[in-house]
């Protein structure tokens, strides 16, 4: 079983909780507005790391951070968008599993047409009253499970 760790809209902050979460994940995708390369220098250590570029990674260090990423955990493709509004693809028919986005800071995992779109919410500083969270996907085989967290901070 594969655990892919989940996490967006980082802005700059990564909390102690968030790292905490993700330690014992196989592998980390970060949703965008990432906020510096030091965060993905921080995720990286922690497991095998891809970032998608988020609306407010407008700096030199983000300039060669991908806005989509396909990815594969065996029979499982993943795409990575921050912006969901933004997917230029049909993920069902490209055999895409699972939609992993950001940009809301809402938490919320949503099952459309055999597609599983997650979306782990905001790990960086809380907008409005939204939760502060990441997410998780489990992998066995083709079957795979999401889950949100709210961190305690």
């Amino acid at each position: 079983m594969l655990r892919i760790g989940l996490i967006s809209d980082t802005h700059g902050l990564l909390r102690p909780e968030a790292v905490a979460f993700l330690k014992g994940s196989d592998f980390i995708v970060h949703g965008g507005d990432i906020g510096s390369a030091g965060i993905l220098e921080a995720l990286a250590a922690i497991a095998p790391l891809t970032a998608v570029r988020g609306n407010n990674d407008r700096e030199p260090w983000a300039e060669t951070i991908a806005e989509t990423e396909l990815l594969e955990f065996g029979d499982v493709r993943l795409h990575a968008i921050h912006d969901l509004a933004q997917l230029g693809i049909d993920p069902s028919a490209a055999g895409v599993r699972v939609v992993v986005s950001g940009h809301s800071h809402q938490p919320k995992i949503a099952e459309r047409g055999g597609v599983l779109y997650v979306n782990p919410g905001s790990a960086g500083p809380r907008r409005f009253k939204l939760p502060i969270a990441v997410a998780e996907l489990l992998i066995d085989g083709d079957v795979v499970t999401a889950r949100v967290v709210e961190l305690a901070v």
